[in-house]
């Protein structure tokens, strides 16, 4: 299965062209954002766990990034609210659930094999923010050569400069965020190719968004 699987395009996904579809799990539906092969694919999607909804145990060889967007995930290893980066490494395994329902947004087999260490990071701790000189907030969520991960926000009208990108990747959690003059409400997921450096402002009330850089250099390929 291939969905949106040109990285050298531009790709805008707003809630409005939202398509929910089934996962082998019930009570468990997936929005495709972009998905290279079938059930074993490198893919990122938003997913949605109904109440009481569960997956059966699995491993993750080509590892595992989740940001929980709303409600609580949970896993043997914790429960994890609205806002909890979770980052596990390749070859980790896990039985993830769902008790409230939760709507989460995640990424599979985007990791290195040498990756080794898990990540758990809470966004809403305000303790985890720095403010920078240019007037953004950022959390910084993961780094390495290949890739940048964080959360920011920008106050109204503030742009954002990113030089030489390797890859744009963002996910606008509130406000809404401007592409080079077009307008990008809560919910929209954004992909820009390598090499491209459009105009990113903030709307008026502001914006915070997710954001991974670089990531994108050497073209994805299934796994």
């Amino acid at each position: 299965m291939y969905v949106n699987a040109d990285f050298a395009q531009r790709v805008f996904v707003t809630p409005e062209q939202y398509q929910w579809v089934d996962s082998p799990q019930g009570g468990v539906e997936r929005m495709m954002l972009d998905r290279l092969g079938a059930e074993k694919a490198r893919a990122t999607s938003i997913v949605r766990y109904a109440p009481d909804s569960r997956f059966s145990p699995h491993s993750h060889p080509g590892g595992e990034e989740i940001l929980v967007l709303s409600g609580t995930f949970s896993d043997g290893d914790g429960d994890y609210p609205a806002g909890w980066y979770v980052r596990n490494p390749p070859g980790s395994s896990h039985e993830p659930f769902s008790h409230e329902g939760a709507t989460i947004f995640v990424k599979l087999w985007q990791m290195p094999p040498e990756e080794d260490h898990r990540v758990r990071i809470d966004t809403g701790d305000p303790a985890s923010w720095q403010q920078e000189a240019d007037g953004r907030e950022v959390c910084r969520l993961f780094s390495s050569e290949s890739e940048q991960v964080s959360l920011q926000r920008l106050p109204s009208s503030q742009s954002l400069s990113i030089k030489e990108p390797g890859g744009i990747e963002m996910l606008v959690l509130s406000g809404d965020l401007r592409v080079d003059g077009q307008a990008y409400a809560k919910d929209s997921w954004i992909r820009l190719p390598v090499g491209d450096a459009p105009q990113l402002v903030a709307g008026q009330q502001g914006t915070t968004f997710y954001i991974k850089t670089d990531h994108l250099a050497a073209m994805p390929k299934e796994p």
